[in-house]
């Protein structure tokens, strides 16, 4: 094809041409074609679908809601109780004897009150039971094993602890649920920043090769030049679809996230896009110790082990009980027929009444010496651990809380060495238009931009990471 000797295909205005273009690319390289219709997913939206509908949060839930169960359980300890002891016998037809015997036990927080009515008859009825209809309200207290805590008591409150711990836990898993979320989200974003410079790159490197071949058939430019031009779109394009597996592959990663109300899993397309690496920024700290207060105060996983060590001391308590004797003591007020609290005169009182005790104690106490030791250990060692998780916790907020600081002084670096790398380009260009240069040395120049805005975008991504990573160490993502 003939192209005119136009002055539009002169050498002066070929270069001309291709400068704009390629200040067009440097400058807006960031701008998506308009024809297409992109749906943003924002952090915090994509943030707020995991903690609503991810089935690991929904799983934690679950966690508190079983612990709010065990809790219900343990307050059965509690719970009133009534019992009929019922027999009878006949035998050649002798009435031998019969009981209707029905008892009402209330526990208390220390000992359990009994009340019940009686109705006992028979030829051979056994002289320690009170013939015919007669009535009892009575007390048990243990004075020594089981005056300060119990079993029931224990239980109960360790169950309650428990429920706290598992709160905490959930946070916990929470905390780490985000973490890994937001890692996905950041490398989705970055992904996509990096295919979004190939193509347009790929594009400007496509638009100049048809320039440069318009000047080669118009006689301005080498054949030479062409296959330069040719082979600066193929590295393009190689390094394109490089990029696009790896921004489709971040997809799916941040597509295992996503989970809609009905439990069903939600896949992203190619119209849905994230946040633009310059569009979001955290809440600055002042240093790492503040930010180390702030999880003394706040880390789930603090507060889970101290709830932990409540439980451990809760039973290290009962323990100690079990070194006492069992000692009980049993009394109970006596009334004809069904009258209870007929007469509480001390007259009355001291004429029906059923008293007595229990007493029982093991004679090296190997056993209760045992659990008790036990229990002290345990103690221990949930303390010790606590002491070193601290530790470690507060290390790990120091160390990515530095790498963030170093990435932002590395963030301003490599956004000069990129306006430096640009400032190159454009003058290479302008010599090129003065014929001291050459297609070779501002395709050079060019992959130097390309270099210093893809490794922009990686340490954005990183320091995203980092900044996301303390906050995590820290328990404070949720």
């Amino acid at each position: 094809m003939k192209y005119p000797n136009h002055p539009i295909f002169t050498s002066n205005s070929f270069f001309i041409f291709m400068l704009i273009g390629c200040i067009c690319t440097l400058i807006g390289y960031e701008s998506v074609a308009q024809n297409e219709q992109k749906i943003l997913v924002s952090a915090k939206s994509f943030i707020e679908q995991v903690k609503k509908n991810h089935p690991v949060a929904k799983q934690a839930n679950l966690m508190v809601n079983m612990a709010d169960q065990d809790v219900l359980s343990a307050k059965g300890g509690f719970d009133p109780a009534i019992q009929i002891d019922g027999s009878s016998k006949t035998f050649d037809t002798k009435n031998y004897y019969y009981y209707t015997n029905p008892e009402l036990s209330i526990p208390l927080p220390v000992g359990n009150i009994r009340t019940g009515l009686e109705s006992n008859g028979g030829d051979f009825l056994n002289s320690e039971v009170t013939a015919g209809k007669s009535s009892y309200f009575g007390i048990e207290l243990p004075l020594a094993r089981g005056l300060i805590t119990d079993k029931r008591r224990a239980a109960l409150q360790q169950a309650k602890l428990l429920r706290s711990q598992t709160q905490q836990e959930r946070l916990l898993v929470l905390n780490n649920l985000l973490f890994d979320a937001y890692q996905s989200y950041w490398q989705w974003a970055g992904n996509y920043e990096m295919y979004r410079v190939y193509a347009k790159f790929v594009e400007n490197a496509n638009n100049r090769l048809r320039l440069v071949k318009i000047a080669y058939q118009n006689g301005d430019r080498s054949a030479m030049d062409t296959l330069e031009a040719f082979t600066q779109v193929q590295n393009y394009r190689i390094a394109q679809n490089e990029a696009e597996v790896k921004l489709n592959n971040a997809a799916f990663d941040v597509a295992n996230y996503l989970w809609q109300d009905n439990d069903s899993a939600w896949q992203l397309t190619e119209k849905h896009i994230p946040e633009s690496l310059g569009t979001f920024r955290f809440v600055k700290r002042d240093t790492d110790e503040a930010l180390i207060y702030l999880s003394e105060q706040q880390n789930p996983i603090f507060k889970a082990y101290a709830f932990k060590i409540q439980a451990l001391e809760v039973d290290r308590k009962l323990q100690s009980q079990n070194l006492l004797p069992y000692f009980t003591v049993k009394a109970n007020l006596l009334y004809k027929d069904y009258s209870l609290f007929k007469s509480l005169d001390p007259v009355y009182i001291q004429n029906n009444y059923k008293w007595g005790f229990d007493f029982r104690m093991p004679l090296f106490l190997r056993e209760e010496r045992g659990k008790y030791q036990k229990a002290q250990l345990k103690l221990k060692d949930a303390t010790l651990e606590l002491s070193n998780k601290k530790q470690q916790t507060n290390n790990k907020i120091r160390s990515y809380f530095n790498e963030s600081k170093l990435l932002e002084q590395q963030l301003v670096t490599i956004q000069v060495l990129q306006n430096n790398y640009a400032s190159l380009l454009r003058n290479e260009e302008l010599k090129l238009t003065q014929g001291e240069s050459s297609l070779f040395m501002v395709n050079s120049r060019e992959i130097k931009v390309i270099e210093a805005m893809n490794k922009k975008i990686e340490l954005s991504v990183k320091y995203f990471k980092s900044k996301y990573a303390a906050d995590w160490s820290a328990g404070i993502l949720d």
